[in-house]
């Protein structure tokens, strides 16, 4: 393959199929040879052997018209085989220049897509910048949790009633009190904030929601779990900020948190992008790994939102279904047949 073949453009009409000539100089010159060779018979047997056409029986005919006929087949053959010989080159030049067409739009395509993962951070590389933060900090949660806190924590606070027994009990507070029962509740906005990840690697408020939402364990299981599916969705070009869901409205998120699903939730499935939604289902179906982490993150966010929704208001549900969190909720729901 040439230099000049690689680096020169795809002629137009590369792929259109070549109108043939009807006459070419092949059969230019096999008719030429055919008018020579029967003119040249014709002189010898008129002219050289014309004495002998009296007696002429069967067989001698024959004969004579295969010497005079053969030499014209055979010109043909050849005039015919020439006319296939350069045809078949003619398309091997055509099907080389096709091959190298589609070798250098797969080239560009590959350069495109390699462009893009370099240019946008993934998932992943937000992730080891927040990790990396979040060992550098050295701020300590506060070890009382404020009244205000309590209203605005993601959870109802624990019983009292239960904290109390467990507080006479050593050995029931070890074993059976949650980790989460034992640290100041998470802020709903915080929550709601680092369910949408951070924007950039420059938006400090992301961060520093995501730092806080992490020492939640629920929130933290939730996020990890949003992390894994946006991670994998990411693999096939499905960005969350590229979709556009039509949004349902805070009633129909608390009936779901009541366990209605089906039909009466469909609004919920917001997502319409059919190239989203089919390659989703697509790997939902054959990847066994996307699967489990898909299934694993919707059981994390029902249950997470049924805490989150006892307490929450109806704006701060509409700005939770607006993060990227909810977004993949809605595709992988969809995908699903939750609301179904």
């Amino acid at each position: 393959m040439s230099d000049e073949r690689e680096s020169g453009p795809t002629p137009l009409g590369i792929y259109e199929k070549p109108a043939l000539a009807r006459v070419t100089g092949i059969e230019v010159i096999a008719v030429l040879l055919s008018l020579l060779w029967l003119l040249g018979a014709a002189a010898f047997f008129l002219v050289v052997d014309g004495e002998s056409l009296g007696d002429i029986d069967a067989l001698r005919f024959v004969m004579t018209m295969l010497a005079v006929f053969m030499p014209v087949a055979m010109i043909w053959v050849a005039a015919t085989a020439a006319r296939s010989s350069r045809i078949m080159r003619e398309e091997s030049a055509r099907l080389q220049a096709a091959i190298d067409a589609m070798r250098r739009t797969y080239v560009a395509q590959a350069q495109g897509v390699a462009g893009r993962a370099a240019g946008e951070p993934s998932v992943a590389r937000k992730l080891d910048e927040i990790a990396a933060a979040q060992r550098k900090t050295e701020n300590a949660l506060a070890t009382f949790t404020s009244t205000r806190e309590a209203e605005r924590a993601i959870r109802k606070p624990a019983d009292p009633v239960a904290a109390q027994q467990g507080g006479e009990d050593q050995g029931l507070l070890a074993l059976g009190t949650p980790a989460e029962d034992l640290s100041p509740p998470l802020d709903r906005e915080v929550f709601i904030s680092a369910l949408n990840f951070p924007e950039n690697a420059e938006d400090k408020a992301g961060f520093q929601a995501l730092r806080k939402a992490l020492k939640d364990r629920q929130a933290a299981q939730l996020i990890q779990a949003a992390q894994d599916v946006l991670t994998l969705l990411s693999q096939d070009g499905i960005y969350m900020d590229d979709l556009r869901p039509d949004l349902a409205r805070p009633e129909i998120w608390r009936r779901f948190a009541a366990g209605e699903r089906g039909r009466q939730i469909a609004q919920l499935g917001g997502i319409r992008d059919r190239s989203s939604l089919a390659l989703a289902a697509g790997r939902m179906k054959q990847d066994p790994i996307f699967r489990d982490a898909a299934h694993h993150f919707l059981r994390r966010f029902d249950k997470t939102f049924v805490a989150l929704e006892e307490t929450a208001s109806d704006a701060e549900i509409a700005a939770l279904s607006n993060t990227r969190t909810a977004r993949a909720f809605m595709l992988l729901g969809r995908v699903a047949g939750i609301f179904d």
